[in-house]
């Protein structure tokens, strides 16, 4: 008989990939992934960009790269960060295949088994998994409003013993809350880390797909602010933006560290596809990534806005939700006690598709949540669909 890891042994899979057979069924409305919707992607851009390609170019991008990324992509993606705000030139962009790869070689960095980090609950499953890959020890801290509470997280960095190798966090329309962590929280946060040796890793694929300008000033990033006596690791994302089977992320980090991932990232794969790199370093010097997403998100906005009023219109008085101001995501609350699943099972039979929230408690405990997603479906069939969540919660809870 085979003997695995132990780590693996810590691993279970996702719901969201248990879910996405049912979610491609063509008689079934999924509220469940968080993917763009394919009628979104940029086909035409994309096409024009590769007809465009000299032959040397063509032969590039069907090529080996360098571990870290292309030379002409690490130059446009570091201009296209200084416009964002975020320190490019004092810091070391790492390119990966997808922003996962980039907190899957920050685990690898930081974590021997048992170590404590710091997460958030709800989190995103992905990181979560990737930790419990390297038997981290997950320490979370409750998410509020507007962000981690910031007493529970003192509480855990003044019991938590050894010190925590990192805090994770998710700043902008996180996955699932669909929160924005204000600036205040994430002061708070600087203050109650700087100079413990706890590095940051902040995860922000989903910032460019704001609703509203006036939020700006308010989702400024930790690594923008650029604060001392905290090593800040930033990972971004090509998925929401361009398109997520370029499989393209990146990671903006000191030296020190970038030195230590990009070991890590030559051990696991060499290098990013080239190919995917070619176009996306094109996107953005053409200037078509800030036309595309100023259009997806007035897209995202009508979907996100039609998710808010068919709830309001269809849910019962004791269900509550966060109302999207940009990103992808809704997350209802349900009263204490509340099994998600059962409703789940329930909105199955009426034909949708949710994600219950204990798939996003690093405990697997908590369920009286729904992630219910608004990026992949027209604001037709948000109309169809959430109105049969509301009848399946009615049914299952009274």
């Amino acid at each position: 008989m085979s003997r695995f890891a132990t780590s693996v042994a810590n691993l279970r899979s996702s719901e969201i990939r248990d879910l996405m057979s049912l979610a491609t069924a063509p008689d079934i409305i999924s509220f469940a992934g968080g993917m763009p919707g394919n009628e979104l992607f940029p086909l035409e851009i994309i096409d024009t960009i590769y007809q465009s390609l000299t032959e040397k170019e063509k032969q590039v991008a069907m090529q080996y790269g360098p571990t870290t990324g292309l030379p002409s992509l690490l130059e446009s993606l570091s201009a296209y960060l200084e416009k964002k705000g975020l320190p490019a030139k004092s810091n070391r962009l790492i390119i990966t295949t997808g922003a996962l790869q980039a907190i899957h070689i920050l685990a690898k960095a930081f974590i021997d088994p048992g170590d404590p980090i710091l997460v958030e609950t709800p989190s995103f499953i992905g990181a979560l998994s990737a930790f419990r890959a390297y038997d981290a020890n997950l320490i979370t801290v409750p998410l509020k409003e507007d962000g981690m509470d910031i007493g529970q997280l003192k509480k855990r960095l003044d019991s938590t013993l050894p010190t925590p190798k990192f805090l994770y966090y998710t700043p902008n329309f996180h996955n699932p809350a669909g929160i924005i962590y204000s600036r205040k929280i994430k002061e708070q946060i600087i203050d109650l880390l700087k100079d413990r040796d706890i590095p940051i890793i902040e995860d922000d694929v989903y910032s460019d797909l704001y609703f509203y300008e006036e939020d700006l000033p308010e989702m400024q990033l930790i690594k923008a602010m650029d604060p001392e006596g905290i090593d800040v690791c930033y990972t971004g994302s090509f998925s929401k933006i361009l398109g997520p089977g370029l499989r393209l992320g990146w990671m903006l980090v000191p030296e020190e560290i970038y030195r230590k991932c990009e070991l890590i990232k030559q051990s696991i794969d060499a290098c990013s596809p080239s190919i995917s790199q070619v176009i996306a370093d094109k996107f953005i010097r053409r200037g078509d990534v800030y036309n595309y997403t100023a259009s997806v998100r007035l897209e995202y906005k009508k979907r996100g806005l039609a998710m808010i009023e068919a709830l309001e219109a269809s849910l019962p008085s004791y269900v509550t939700f966060e109302k999207p101001r940009g990103g992808f995501y809704t997350w209802l609350r349900l009263p204490e006690g509340t099994d998600a699943t059962a409703i789940l099972r329930k909105s199955i039979e009426k034909g949708v598709v949710f994600v219950s929230g204990k798939t996003f408690d690093p405990d697997a405990i908590q369920n009286n949540y729904m992630r219910v997603s608004f990026c992949n479906t027209d604001v037709e069939t948000i109309r169809q669909g959430v109105p049969l969540i509301a009848e399946a919660i009615k049914e299952i809870y009274g």
